[in-house]
């Protein structure tokens, strides 16, 4: 196994002065499982190519361990990678799939036989060696494609949107068989996904990226209870944190017709008039019409999941500026559209950002 460095690494393409990738610099532990996440266009399948050596580095650096791959082409890498397109050979078997690296390679025959057959017994494909692709579930391409990897015993795996083929059930249940087979064995893994949720539920550790800028890499906890900034906190969780602007006032700021304190450290490192708070869905305490207190919130959908129920309503702040809000509420408990909540924040649960440039404010 290995470890993996960006260290800067940047990579412009002809005929654009915006880097795709932007002086990337990550640190990846041996046996560490880390996802690169973002919308379309941030970068993360170019970072996940440039680590490959499908794509150049223009400037900056690649490790992989001790070596330098920087300028290495990929065969010299000793990396394996999986794709959205399971890129399966149709006229071979899963066995001939699995196994035509080694087969080109040079490994005898032999050899190859006993690493399928073991890859196979890892991915519950023991059953299915003879079959052609035609014959499998879109799930089982997939496995047969991780098997391919394995069998190949790389340094690192790289995989790229590999469930975006999938329907929404198998998706769940491939994202937890992959986590659970990279954790058995421990081959350090770089994941890319559009996904937020494959990223907080599969990574040891996630990285954020937009408009190929590295935003935030952490730990899915401390990344949900401590965004860095006001596009990591609207992009991680689901539904998004609710972000708020408010004018600040004394001991807090105003929440409606509510005061929220807030740190004064906070407050007291930005010169704008107003922060921009953020709360998430599940930490408001809720009140009825009859009420009053903090911001009222009129209930336009309810979504309800049974334990649970999700508001979608709306609020007037700052004037006449009506803003989306999103209110985790309890199951047996729900509103009727078109009635009023009163919500504040609870205590300690409050992200403050500075409204001009993004930046967090509290600790």
């Amino acid at each position: 196994m290995a470890t993996v460095s960006f260290d800067k690494a940047t990579r412009i393409y002809p005929g654009s002065e915006k880097p795709a990738v932007d002086a990337l610099d990550i640190e990846i532990e041996d046996g560490e499982f880390l996802v690169l996440v973002g919308p379309s266009g941030c970068g993360k399948s170019t970072s996940l190519r440039m680590l490959a050596g499908l794509e150049d580095v223009n400037a900056g650096a690649i490790r992989i361990g001790d070596r330098d791959v920087t300028h290495l082409p990929p065969k010299d890498r000793d990396i394996a990678m999986v794709f959205q397109n399971y890129a399966l050979y149709p006229h071979m078997t899963v066995a001939d799939n699995m196994g035509f690296a080694l087969k080109i390679a040079g490994v005898p025959k032999a050899e190859i036989k006993q690493k399928v057959e073991d890859a196979a017994k890892i991915l519950d494909l023991t059953d299915y060696l003879g079959r052609k692709p035609k014959a499998l579930s879109g799930g089982q391409r997939q496995r047969v494609a991780m098997g391919r990897a394995i069998v190949r015993e790389p340094q690192v795996f790289l995989m790229d949107e590999p469930l975006s083929n999938l329907d929404a059930k198998l998706r769940v249940s491939t994202r937890t068989q992959i986590a659970s087979l990279q954790r058995r064995l421990g081959i350090t893994t770089v994941y890319v996904t559009h996904d937020q949720v494959e990223a907080m539920t599969m990574g040891d550790r996630v990285a954020v990226l937009k408009d190929g800028l590295l935003q935030q890499v952490d730990t899915p906890r401390n990344m949900y209870d401590r965004p860095a900034n006001l596009f990591v906190a609207g992009f991680i969780g689901s539904p998004a944190m609710n972000l708020v602007e408010v004018p600040i006032t004394d001991g807090g700021v105003k929440f409606g017709n509510a005061v929220v304190p807030v740190d004064r450290d906070a407050l007291s490192a930005t010169t704008d008039k107003t922060v921009t708070v953020g709360v998430r869905p599940e930490h408001f305490d809720v009140a009825g019409s009859d009420s009053g207190q903090g911001l009222a919130v009129t209930v336009n959908v309810v979504e309800e999941l049974g334990a649970d129920a999700y508001v979608y309503g709306t609020a007037k702040v700052g004037g006449d500026d009506s803003k989306d809000l999103v209110v985790r509420v309890s199951g047996r408990d729900v509103p009727e559209k078109g009635s009023t909540l009163y919500i504040v924040p609870r205590s300690g649960e409050t992200h403050v950002f500075s409204t001009s440039t993004g930046a967090r404010l509290s600790d």
